[in-house]
């Protein structure tokens, strides 16, 4: 029988978001109905709201969460009903060209779920990023599944579903940050602290953050950053070169996704260094750097599509680091909040007031 539940719905562009009653099917093969016990408001449900990913509306927001299988469809095997998941949007197919070549993290054809879910009308709903869990329950790939130790709290261990994930794997796996190295990171909103998190974990001996609000260049030392600039006041590439002998950092993250903050991480780093972009631009953004500068300095320029992760090999390690204190994936909850709070929280995050506000349900 479908479910009945509550949900966070945007119906236009630009318009606020609204309690909507969701109609969930039950699980289908391969599929898996999770009821959630947690969700993140991350900008990517803004993106959505404001027509910036799509136009396929009306979309039911939320996916960087965690929860409880309730049901699982026919041929499921990786996942039961009790089962505490972190949800994933990169449910790996294990056919494509990437997969087939030993680089899953890069799949070409990820799974969702296959059937839809609905308003009370019918109205068919696109769930943000093939999720859709600001709702009591929702339905997925049963890939999109990751079991991890259920004694993690479900507010923290959400985030490993998106934000948290993606500034941490732009460090270790896209950046390959390791031990003693000197690493930069531009933008210190939760992906720039993840990353921070991730330099520090991989045993960078400096880690120089840079924003232009002390609020969060204090959050920033909070998860790791050595050293702090504000780029309002000081111009971060000479600064990054004077906290590294001159030189520039061996691994620049930029975690903001704009042409001059790009611009900024290309001189910031050492020769033969890398830049990692994991900051999302927009459509309209273009950048121009000097061909011989790209090849002269050498190195890589990387783009970090959710910290290149494999969901299955990372999020149980990462929810295990956090559950022997090693990973305070607990620092990037800045408040906890109710489905009706979702708005509210939107404005929060636009003003630089939270890392993370977490819907619990």
């Amino acid at each position: 029988m479908p479910h009945e539940v509550r949900g966070v719905v945007a119906r236009s562009k630009g318009a606020q978001v609204a309690i909507e009653t969701i109609v969930v099917p039950d699980p289908g093969p391969g599929e898996a109905l999770v009821e959630v016990r947690s969700c993140g408001v991350c900008h990517t449900d803004l993106h959505y709201r404001e027509g910036g990913i799509n136009d396929e509306f009306p979309f039911l927001l939320g996916h960087e969460a965690a929860g409880v299988v309730e049901a699982v469809g026919e041929g499921v095997t990786d996942v039961a009903p009790g089962d505490f998941v972190i949800l994933n949007w990169r449910a790996v197919c294990g056919q494509c060209r990437a997969c087939l070549r030993g680089r899953p993290w890069y799949c070409f054809a990820t799974h969702n779920a296959a059937q839809k879910m609905t308003l009370t009308d019918g109205t068919e709903l696109s769930p943000a990023l093939g999720i859709g869990a600001f709702a009591e329950k929702t339905l997925v790939h049963a890939g999109q599944c990751t079991k991890v130790n259920p004694a993690a709290s479900p507010a923290a261990a959400g985030l490993l579903g998106c934000g948290v994930m993606a500034g941490l794997g732009a460090a270790i796996n896209t950046g390959g940050v390791t031990r003693g190295d000197s690493v930069a990171v531009i933008g210190c909103g939760g992906v720039g602290d993840a990353a921070i998190a991730g330099a520090r974990l991989a045993g960078a001996a400096k880690i120089i953050a840079v924003d232009i609000d002390d609020r969060k260049l204090e959050w920033a030392r909070g998860f790791g950053a050595t050293d702090t600039v504000n780029s309002r006041e000081t111009d971060p590439v000479e600064a990054i070169r004077a906290l590294t002998g001159g030189n520039g950092a061996d691994v620049v993250v930029e975690a903001i996704g704009r042409p001059e903050t790009y611009e900024q991480a290309f001189y910031a780093r050492d020769l033969a260094g890398t830049v990692v972009l994991v900051g999302v631009p927009t459509p309209e953004m273009k950048i121009e750097l000097p061909l011989l500068e790209v090849f002269g300095r050498g190195g890589a320029l990387k783009s970090s599509w959710y910290g290149d992760c494999l969901p299955s090999r990372d999020f149980p390690m990462l929810v295990d680091l956090y559950l022997q204190g090693r990973l305070d994936l607990d620092g990037f909850v800045s408040e906890t909040i109710g489905l009706d709070d979702v708005e509210e929280a939107f404005a929060k995050m636009e003003r630089g007031e939270v890392l993370r506000s977490v819907v619990t349900l």
